[in-house]
């Protein structure tokens, strides 16, 4: 094994093995191109998925190549910058190596910017019947899904399962969770109700389930508000208060008893840090992240830091319990983390990161979305038209923006998700669902429907 410094055009510099390939690790191996660094980053994907886009693959506007961005295109051109896939299995901080499934990598700074997956709260029973949305591949499911039900409900004679076919349920009202809805319920009143003309397009119902009193939560009073208006005006069933206690492939129950028929259920209530083993030091079992200081450096681990949603930082009055998991503070702490290690470097002492928070946002449906920016909330066809913008302004790469402007423009035009191809179909057990074998791109059978 080599030598933890590595040389680059004849010198030595220190060696930094970036995990995950997520906003904060991007902006990590960016900073650092041709800076007095060997730079190896590895992901357990070949790409970049641009996860605040993934509803809109997973409801057919956009397809997956036109929010993921391949890693050797970005890094190709930086010449102190690696790249391995490989999955991480575990870290050796008393000898400075990490372990994964294609080998080992010695590492004098170590940044982890693994991102989150989703947190099923303990339910071990609705973590194997939810879908989730976290992944591409988990998006293409979702599409499948929602594409195959259609196609089941114009076979069917039974109004029950005809009617569970078309109820689709989504738990958590967050960004996700709404965006999704909104979706949904637009593909209700304009596809299913022009293409699928032989069924009614009222059948199709889409709930959106919450424990907390409002969706949004993390919103303000108003911007909850409009987004709760909006969701109604499209249609959607929005229970708050409302807690899901368990399920089946066929049915989900409520912590009251009522039982909601249905083969479809999307779960978008809650995510969790993914973390390694090896640093359990630093690990908050609670919050399920690492504990670091203002540096985002691990408490106990001189030399290895967290960013991004695994990350718990404590910031005095404003957050206390930590930054929210969202892609601006990844953004933030990665570009935060580059320039302390470039006044390392120089000899200069590391500086405490500071969030400044820009809003937040959310879009449900075309001409609505919710805005917050300084202080101020906004709604409406305004608050739609900032949203795409920064959204396209935030792809990486300039193929993908271009992708996403034509997408959008063709689909607002002429009012079609054009993208409703089930390439990989979900294979069901019963009526529950399963990731078929295949790769994608290759078609999985779908089990006869009498």
């Amino acid at each position: 094994m080599n030598h933890a410094k590595q040389h680059y055009d004849g010198l030595t510099y220190p060696k930094v093995v970036v995990v995950g390939g997520g906003f904060a690790g991007l902006e990590v191996v960016r900073g650092l191109a041709n800076k007095p660094f060997k730079v190896l980053l590895l992901d357990k994907q070949n790409h970049h998925c641009f996860q605040p886009l993934l509803y809109q693959v997973a409801t057919a506007s956009l397809g997956a190549d036109s929010i993921a961005h391949p890693f050797r295109r970005t890094i190709g051109p930086l010449p102190n910058v690696a790249f391995r896939m490989a999955e991480v299995q575990e870290v050796l901080p008393e000898r400075r190596v990490v372990r994964t499934n294609v080998g080992e990598f010695e590492y004098d700074i170590l940044v982890l910017a693994l991102g989150s997956t989703t947190n099923f709260f303990g339910n071990q029973q609705l973590a194997e019947v939810a879908m989730q949305l976290k992944s591409i591949s988990q998006a293409l499911d979702i599409r499948s899904d929602f594409l195959q039900e259609f196609e089941r409900a114009m076979v069917l004679r039974e109004e029950n399962d005809l009617r569970r076919c078309l109820n689709f349920v989504i738990v958590g009202a967050g960004p996700t969770g709404v965006e999704l809805a909104g979706a949904l319920a637009e593909i209700r009143r304009t596809v299913l109700k022009r293409e699928y003309r032989e069924m009614d397009s009222e059948l199709m119902r889409i709930v959106l389930i919450d424990s907390n009193d409002r969706v949004l939560k993390n919103f303000s009073e108003k911007s909850s508000a409009n987004a709760l208006r909006y969701l109604q005006e499209l249609g959607v069933e929005v229970q708050l208060n409302t807690r899901v206690a368990g399920g089946d492939p066929d049915h989900i129950t409520l912590a009251d008893g009522t039982v909601l028929e249905t083969n479809t259920v999307i779960w978008a209530a809650g995510v969790k840090g993914v973390l390694v083993p090896g640093l359990d030091k630093a690990v908050n079992e609670r919050a399920h992240r690492y504990t670091v200081d203002r540096t985002n450096q691990l408490q106990g681990y001189p030399g290895v830091y967290a960013l991004g949603d695994i990350a718990l930082m404590e910031e005095g009055d404003a957050w206390p319990k930590g930054h929210p998991q969202v892609a601006t503070v990844a953004i933030q702490q990665g570009r935060h983390l580059v320039a302390n290690l470039l006044r390392s470097s120089n000899g200069q002492a590391a500086r405490p990161f500071t969030y400044l928070d820009k809003g937040s946002m959310a879009v449900i449906g075309r001409g609505r979305a919710v805005v917050e920016m300084g202080g101020r909330s906004y709604g409406g066809v305004f608050a739609w038209l900032l949203w795409m913008l920064v959204h396209v302004v935030q792809l990486v790469g300039f193929r993908n923006r271009i992708m996403v402007l034509v997408n959008w423009a063709w689909k607002y035009l002429s009012w079609k998700n054009t993208i409703r191809l089930i390439i990989r179909p979900y294979v069901r057990e019963g009526t529950a669902v399963s990731r078929p074998a295949a790769l994608e791109g290759e078609a999985a059978p779908v089990p006869h429907q009498a």
